[in-house]
């Protein structure tokens, strides 16, 4: 019944005519869409790693250019694999012979496609013998000295190419000759006609090769990386979905007590995945790591409107209505509630979609989308399926299991659920003031909350936690090497992408101005900037090249300082033709790694402490490039990375913000559209307030950082946590109408739905739960946050909510208008079809 001024009544008698009157046709056409949705399955795509995150940025953007105009350009697609060599000692003579005879077995597989290769053996080997060009001259040449000479030449080549020791691991020892490991590359010219040529198996080829090798050789490269990427998303549904299923079934057990229940509550919930990834997949919306978190999601809402729905149709049934009355007695009241959450759940998700951060938006999109289907199914399919199914069971031999509410009055569960209201009801405001102060001083705690980005972030456990190592085959997961690989790397090579920036410079730079700016720019650094013995940043740019040629061609340095009128050694007019100069000689190459051909845009690199950490150093990076009269934008990974974290933790804000506000404006509209008592929208944010204060501190607590997922567990919380609120405060509001007494009212209603609400709360939480049981920490995180959000957003309905709601009665509890109209339909009839 309608109580405000929205008549909603003629609508929920409408739905409900279909639902009893014409079950089997509404079974049907729900089968046909899902049938429909579920020929988009093939059709999705698995879009794994950060790439999605970085993408869109302006540094990003930059990075990109760099990379375009400033590589060496190939007619064929060159990809690379590294060959990480480790040992007692790799550059003692047996190893590299060892490594060699690998090297020269890949080499001479034409299905790898080597184009070239580079290994400091070479330089050592030719330092022992100029003639040895060929891998079996220099392996002959290796053969041919003693570990004496190999220690010697390695010595020389260090003094006379100090760049040389680079690819060595950080504890190379120039005096005794050692290292515990190097880096190779192999480079692969991969045909664009030749489609069945693929890097993915080149560089599985090789690991086979030096897996089967007695050296201890890691294959490493971006094939092997977003392989790791796509297992890992698929071994954690593996893992993930068998426990979801397994807890799902064992709770709804409990909370149906109905095989017959149970499997409808079941093929609700898978419906609802069909219809949410059939969308996903026919949209051609990328699969990345965020929509693993959407089923859970999924879950815990079907489970809460699937409990509810049962138990409140149960709760009609005890009363002594039949099977159709009952139904319709049931949807008056859940259709609206089921609604609101709805509205609720996908702002929550919804407000995702505020942030610049392309999978952050897609997940927000596709999990609010999942909410309205979920609505459907569980608003329309399954109230209809109930009725065929019990008006079939009737008058047969099949047995009814389980037909008593969760909650009643006599029960356990109805007899401690009221105790909240009992305690507030001795004082409510007192007992709400001292919940508001621990949410403010929970509220303190969360402001320790970090954020991080890092591509680490994605990649699975280096070691498996115990709980997924038990795990038994087939369900088990594979092993993966890419976290240990990347720790590897970054703990013993200094690869210098952590050491250097680059400042990106957009327009015409023949500009008279433009090497005076970079020049500039560099004068006095920022503090994480390295200084050269001059006091300026430690930088290369074309300068460096142009200085290069001029010692070289007298002819260009007279160009030069010509062109140079402020005589500080850079030129300040006609670049135009310095620039030209400089392409069309032997240093083209080298000028080409820091300007274009067109003279549009060029780059400086910048190195920085390599202590400092990535916020420190984008500052001082956006300083400098700043500073250009050119439009400048500094880029490179660690500014990359930390515009993302940046964004991540503006995402958080900003889609908390517009989840509590929008959330807030819908249920004070609803409830005075439905009951013309708006202050009850109020009422129910309460608890979501309370709920979202001690979640963020949790995070603080349990050091747990905003990253790519958990940024959006805040708006989430209000999405899931508001249906526990609204599902007690809307059965409130029809006991109060009839009792006009909130405190009968209170008990009554978590006796009642305080049931259907444990239920769901056990449910849900162990269904999000599940996704401890991820191989990527990230997942694992996401799901601890959202069982504690499940279980503190329960904990608020039944605890913080009573003393609200005995408040508002207080201030704004007066009795509306008698009922604009109520329901008159009969529908304890037949099934028409």
């Amino acid at each position: 019944m309608s109580r405000g001024p929205l008549q909603y009544q003629p609508a929920l008698d409408t739905v409900n005519s279909w639902i009893t009157g014409r079950p089997k046709t509404i079974i049907i056409v729900f089968i046909i869409v899902t049938a429909l949705f579920a020929l988009g399955l093939p059709f999705i795509e698995v879009d794994p790693g950060e790439e999605g995150f970085t993408e869109g940025t302006p540094e990003q953007e930059a990075l990109d250019a760099v990379d375009a105009e400033f590589e060496e350009p190939f007619a064929e697609e060159t990809q690379s694999t590294q060959l990480i060599h480790r040992g007692d000692n790799v550059v003692s003579r047996e190893a590299m012979l060892e490594f060699l005879r690998v090297l020269e077995t890949i080499e001479e597989n034409p299905d790898l496609r080597v184009a070239e290769t580079s290994t400091p053996i070479d330089g050592i080997v030719q330092v022992i013998d100029q003639d040895a060009q060929t891998r079996e001259e220099q392996i002959r040449a290796l053969e041919g000295v003693t570990e004496a000479e190999v220690r010697e030449a390695v010595r020389t080549l260090v003094d006379e190419q100090p760049g040389f020791k680079q690819s060595f691991a950080d504890d190379f020892n120039e005096e005794s000759v050692f290292t515990s490991a190097s880096i190779n590359v192999v480079e692969h010219e991969i045909p664009e006609e030749q489609e069945d040529v693929t890097i993915e198996r080149i560089q599985g080829q090789i690991a086979d090769t030096t897996d089967a090798s007695n050296a201890d050789i890691i294959t490493f490269g971006g094939a092997i990386f977003e392989d790791e990427f796509e297992r890992a998303l698929i071994d954690s549904m593996a893992l993930m979905v068998p426990a979801v299923i397994l807890l799902i079934l064992g709770f709804l057990l409990f909370a149906y007590r109905d095989p017959i229940d149970l499997m409808l509550g079941l093929s609700a919930l898978f419906m609802a995945v069909i219809w949410t990834f059939g969308f996903v997949g026919h949209a051609r919306i990328p699969f990345n790591q965020m929509m693993v978190a959407v089923p859970p999601l999924l879950l815990a809402v079907g489970i809460d409107f699937g409990i509810h729905a049962v138990n409140r149709y149960r709760e009609e049934r005890i009363a002594g209505k039949g099977i159709f009355d009952g139904m319709t007695a049931a949807n008056n009241q859940l259709l609206v509630a089921f609604f609101i959450v709805t509205g609720t759940t996908a702002i929550g998700f919804g407000a995702n979609m505020t942030s610049d951060l392309g999978p952050i938006f897609d997940f927000g999109f596709v999990a609010s989308l999942g909410i309205v289907f979920t609505f459907f199914i569980f608003g329309i399919f399954m109230p209809a399926t109930k009725v065929w199914l019990d008006d079939l069971r009737e008058g047969t031999r099949i047995p009814e299991f389980g037909t008593q509410p969760l909650g009643s009055e006599d029960s356990l569960m109805g007899k401690v659920l009221p105790l909240g209201a009992k305690l507030a009801n001795r004082g409510p405001a007192i007992m709400l003031a001292l919940l508001l102060v621990s949410t403010v001083g929970a509220g303190y705690v969360a402001t320790d909350v970090d954020t991080r980005f890092d591509d680490e972030e994605f990649l699975p456990y280096e070691e498996l936690p115990a709980h997924i190592e038990i795990v038994p085959d087939p369900f088990g997961p594979g092993e993966y090497q890419v976290r240990e690989i990347v720790t590897f790397l970054g703990d013993n090579f200094e690869t210098g992408e952590d050491d250097e920036i680059t400042v990106y410079l957009e327009g015409p730079i023949y500009e008279p101005y433009v090497l005076e700016s970079i020049e500039s720019a560099g004068e006095d650094p920022p503090g994480e900037i390295v200084r050269d013995s001059d006091g300026q940043a430690d930088s290369e740019s074309i300068l460096d090249v142009m200085n290069q040629y001029a010692a070289e061609d007298d002819e260009y340095a007279a160009l030069l300082e010509a062109n140079d009128l402020s005589a500080n050694g850079v030129p300040d007019r006609n670049l135009e033709r310095l620039y030209t100069e400089l392409l069309n000689s032997e240093f083209e190459a080298q000028a080409l790694e820091y300007i274009d051909e067109d003279l549009q845009s060029m780059r400086v690199i910048y190195s920085v402490d390599a202590e400092a950490t990535q916020e420190e150093v984008t500052v001082d990076a956006r300083t400098l490039a700043d500073r250009n009269w050119l439009a400048a934008t500094a880029t490179g990974d660690i500014i990359v990375f930390q515009t993302v974290t940046e964004l991540l933790f503006e995402s958080a804000i900003v889609s908390l913000a517009a989840a509590l506000g929008l959330t807030g404006v819908f249920l004070v509209i609803i409830y005075y559209l439905l009951e013309g008592r708006a202050m009850l929208g109020i009422a129910n944010l309460v608890p979501i307030v309370t709920t979202v204060a001690f979640l963020a501190a949790t995070m603080a607590v349990l050091d747990i950082p905003f990253n790519a997922l958990t940024a959006t567990v805040l708006s989430i919380t209000i999405g899931i946590g508001v249906a526990y609120s609204v599902h007690i405060t809307h059965r409130f509001i029809d006991e109060y109408n009839d009792r006009l007494d909130a405190y009968e009212s209170l008990i009554v209603t978590l006796q009642g739905t305080g049931g259907g609400i444990t239920g769901s709360m056990i449910t849900t939480a162990g269904g999000v739960g599940a996704l401890v049981l991820s191989v990527t920490p990230m997942l694992a995180e996401f799901g601890i946050l959202m069982s504690i959000s499940v279980i503190y957003s329960y904990l608020g309905a039944v605890i913080v909510l009573p003393p609200t709601l005995l408040l508002w009665e207080r201030y704004f509890g007066e009795p509306t208008s008698s009922p604009a109209g109520e329901s008159t339909q009969t529908t304890d009839a037949r099934v028409a079809d």
